[in-house]
């Protein structure tokens, strides 16, 4: 039998995490997605150091973190346009329920994204 972590409803709201290597597109990316209604807001965390495991080399980056605040009904269409505009070819992009919070925050979210 299916739970609800495996159909979250569609007001369920998400944290969605991506990352990209300059200033410039964070914030482009964060103004677009909220102005499309894909997201409530978007914080932009200042360049911090990544090291990771690519094409089987250690590397490292500057990059700086998107924490972008969406709802279940609109992370598709999130992730679909993140893929189309993000300069990495394999984007970091992971949601993560919120599973509680402030009541009038989330309906707030809720809102910002219909």
């Amino acid at each position: 039998m299916a739970s609800a972590v495996d159909r979250p409803e569609p007001t369920q709201p998400l944290l969605v995490i991506t990352t990209v290597d300059d200033e410039d597109t964070a914030r482009l990316l964060a103004g677009e997605a909220v102005e499309q209604r894909l997201a409530a807001c978007v914080h932009v965390v200042p360049a911090g150091r990544s090291v990771y495991l690519w094409q089987g080399q250690v590397e490292e980056a500057r990059e700086h973190t998107l924490l972008i605040k969406t709802t279940v009904a609109r992370y598709g269409t999130l992730q679909d346009w993140l893929v189309q505009r993000h300069p990495y070819d394999t984007p970091e992009i992971i949601a993560l329920p919120i599973t509680a919070g402030l009541p009038d925050y989330l309906d707030w979210i809720q809102q910002c994204t219909r």
